[in-house]
């Protein structure tokens, strides 16, 4: 449907919070039901938040003290994000919409291995894809995950939920005159080294041409309206 253009939504562990830890389920619900009602039909999700709360600290301060190799923790973050997959995909399938995990993880009786061809035909016959275990390897970021995924599917977009209002030019939170961008280009965000999501990602996006929208997923409508394709956040691209 040329009028309603797929995109990629990537939900970031900052947007979630700690204090919403013990009602991640109850979270999964309220994004689907948006996803779901405003939609109507599958809309590929880049579902990959972080690990949870006892993984993060585990990986903190194992990292931190030399006790956990870095690699292991990436892993225990890649497992964290099949966790929320499955409870996003739970939520969507109580509400009668069809969807399916793809992992970058050999995790066969848990979710599917990701293939591309698999995951267009499932978007052709509109189901949601849920993309968890970012690309299945360490030292690998999700914002690359989000990136990699949105050109191997063709997305128009990849919309980054987070808790700010789009990009800044510093910290809004503890700059009052902080600068919020309606628009920056790619060169401009890794120059500026704006933060918004890591530097192969930013150049993946540049390269594959695929926009990136930052958004404040904490105010109500937001997400129902970027997904439809209205114009709030930044658009970086």
């Amino acid at each position: 449907d040329a009028a309603r253009p797929e995109r990629t939504v990537r939900l970031v562990p900052a947007a979630i919070g700690d204090e919403h830890r013990q009602r991640r389920f109850a979270f999964a619900k309220v994004v689907a039901n948006i996803l779901a009602e405003r939609l109507g039909v599958a809309r590929e999700v880049e579902h990959v938040v972080d690990q949870l709360e006892r993984e993060a600290e585990m990986a903190a301060v194992g990292l931190e003290a030399g006790h956990i190799d870095r690699a292991i923790a990436d892993q225990m973050g890649m497992l964290g994000t099949v966790m929320n997959g499955l409870a996003l995909k739970e939520a969507l399938d109580q509400m009668g919409q069809p969807t399916r995990v793809m992992t970058a993880l050999h995790i066969n009786s848990v979710a599917e291995p990701f293939i591309r061809a698999r995951a267009l035909r499932h978007l052709v016959k509109r189901r949601v894809v849920i993309f968890v275990a970012g690309t299945g390897n360490p030292f690998c970021t999700t914002d690359s995950a989000a990136s990699l995924r949105a050109a191997q599917i063709g997305a128009d977009a990849v919309l980054k939920a987070t808790k700010v209002d789009g990009v800044y030019d510093k910290d809004p939170n503890k700059f009052p005159d902080a600068k919020r961008y309606d628009r920056v280009g790619f060169d401009e965000a890794i120059e500026k080294d704006l933060k918004v999501m890591d530097v192969a990602a930013f150049a993946q996006c540049r390269d594959q041409k695929i926009p990136i929208i930052v958004f404040d997923m904490n105010r109500p409508g937001n997400i129902a309206a970027v997904v439809s394709g209205e114009n709030i956040g930044t658009r970086v691209g």
